[in-house]
């Protein structure tokens, strides 16, 4: 029987972190790629505790097959809460096999009682993406997203 584990990063993950992030910022999955330094800056404040971050590793019988980033807001529109899956990715070869959807189930355990909503990101041809939220009660929101950008200010460390 396989052993799936998700637990909050520590420093010996950096590099699977790394490489991890290096694929699913070159895949289909994102609009477009970010800087290195986005990536070590992240996984730093991720180790310092950052309340607005928290940075999970899972493991498939203790090899690394995934990670997820979460982030927090405050949304007046749920009346609380909300945890955003800013980053889910698992390794090609563990796909299919219930990570997602492990992962998933293990966000909104933890968060139960304490978050409004959950809330996520996904590009329209991420079709394999897209139906895995809908099973798991995401839904569509009827909103467009905008971003403003400021190059070249990191979060302090």
């Amino acid at each position: 029987m396989c052993q799936v584990t998700i637990r909050d990063f520590v420093s010996g993950d950096r590099d699977e972190y790394m490489r991890m992030s290096d694929e699913f910022y070159s895949s289909e999955a994102v609009l477009h790629p970010i800087t290195r330094d986005n990536l070590v800056s992240t996984f730093e404040q991720c180790l310092l505790g950052n309340p607005l971050l928290r940075g999970l590793m899972l493991e498939k019988d203790g090899a690394a097959a995934g990670y997820a980033l979460l982030s927090f807001t405050w949304s007046n529109e749920a009346g609380g809460l909300c945890v955003l899956l800013e980053e889910a990715y698992i390794v090609p070869r563990f796909r299919g096999e219930g990570l997602g959807s492990a992962l998933i189930r293990h966000v909104e355990k933890e968060y139960d009682g304490k978050a409004r909503r959950f809330r996520l990101e996904v590009t329209q041809r991420n079709e394999r993406a897209i139906r895995l939220y809908e099973r798991m009660g995401f839904g569509r929101l009827d909103y467009a997203q905008m971003t403003k950008d400021i190059p070249g200010r990191a979060c302090p460390h």
